[in-house]
């Protein structure tokens, strides 16, 4: 698996008029059948992917270039604009409740595409398992809104889903490709695109976080009972005390073993439990199993660290930023090829879209608007 990367998007309130929706609609829907007929749906999935050109796309059919709302309308436009028999491309999910609706939207493909009912059973786990992993495994404190899981005729996927810091004002995307599927649990990420860097993040998919992974599994076969010692503790000094940036002057341990100060509840204690009776084989089933959500995960990383020294890794897998940079340096210097090229290749196939030439000339007005010379 490829997580092609992230971004952070402020919040705005509101919804696209009607007027711009259809617009959108209209554009998208040209834009992606020449992509299609030209380039095939792989390269279509590939593109609408990665998020500085999901990022492009929705700015030239219409929406503001970093609003929140440039992923639920642009996957919405493309969801109302594409048809799955006629294009081989599904667009399924969506934001809030309709976002749990995707595992019936995909079971329907079976009437559709010539995908067998094995295979359609695994692209269902594999959109609730990127969730998974993006809302407990990269603990940034975003919680996830809007899953949007994308299939070709040939089974094939991507996945654009965004989560919501509401209290700061922000909103973080991450971009999933099913092309050259590696491990959903380790280094997912091709390209983390995002303008905030977070402080603190818990990052099980790292490469540092590898024997953390595996202690983490081993705990919970070998009986998660004998770790309830080491949680819930009140009035001592922590594990978290002594994460990155925090200051302590001076470090004093205790004379006995209880550290943690994680408190899991009867019913998350029950959760371990059932996952000791499964005997799970790997870190990814772990993550996979019912109830697997981000307090658990945390509490096995500190611990293991605490009894193995088995260290995760407290950084958040954030490298590039969503825009395609200044040129004032700011968020980060101009790639000007990276630039033209998404340009270029959006306007060549607006060119060539089936649409009117008003909306031509609407499209390539805003991508227009994206060059500053």
């Amino acid at each position: 698996m490829k997580n092609r990367g992230t971004a952070d998007l402020p919040l705005h309130g509101g919804s696209a008029p009607r007027w711009l929706f259809k617009r959108m609609v209209r554009l998208s829907k040209g834009i992606t059948k020449v992509i299609i007929e030209e380039y095939g749906q792989e390269e279509f999935l590939r593109r609408i992917t990665d998020p500085h050109w999901f990022q492009a796309l929705s700015c030239t059919i219409g929406f503001d270039w970093h609003s929140s709302g440039t992923t639920t309308t642009t996957c919405g436009a493309l969801k109302v604009g594409l048809d799955a028999q006629k294009h081989g491309i599904a667009v399924t999910g969506g934001k809030g409740n309709t976002s749990r609706k995707v595992p019936q939207e995909i079971k329907k493909l079976e009437d559709i595409y010539p995908i067998k009912p094995t295979r359609i059973d695994r692209l269902i786990d594999n959109s609730k398992l990127s969730a998974r992993v993006d809302n407990s495994c990269v603990q940034d404190n975003y919680d996830l809104y809007h899953h949007c899981f994308i299939v070709t005729e040939k089974g094939n996927w991507g996945v654009i889903q965004q989560g919501m810091k509401e209290e700061e004002g922000y909103a973080r995307r991450y971009h999933w490709l099913s092309e050259k599927v590696d491990d959903f649990v380790e280094e997912p990420h091709q390209g983390v695109c995002c303008d905030r860097k977070e402080k603190d993040v818990l990052n099980m998919t790292s490469k540092e976080s590898e024997e953390s992974r595996k202690t983490s599994l081993d705990l919970i076969n070998d009986n998660p009972d004998h770790i309830r010692k080491y949680l819930g503790k009140k009035g001592q000094m922590t594990l978290t005390d002594f994460e990155p940036g925090k200051k302590i002057k001076k470090l004093k341990m205790p004379s006995h073993h209880p550290i943690l100060d994680v408190d899991l509840s009867k019913k998350e204690w029950n959760v371990l439990k059932k996952a000791y009776e499964i005997q799970p084989d790997s870190y990814k089933e772990l993550v996979s199993l019912k109830g697997m959500g981000p307090k658990k995960i945390r509490a096995l990383a500190l611990v293991s660290d605490l009894i193995f020294g088995s260290k995760a890794s407290w950084e958040d897998p954030v490298k590039y930023s969503f825009a395609h940079g200044g040129k004032d340096g700011t968020p980060f210097p101009l790639d000007r090829d990276v630039y033209d090229s998404t340009i270029d290749f959006l306007e060549e196939n607006v060119n060539k879209a089936d649409i009117s030439d008003k909306d031509k000339h609407y499209a390539i007005k805003r991508l227009s608007s994206l060059v500053d010379d």
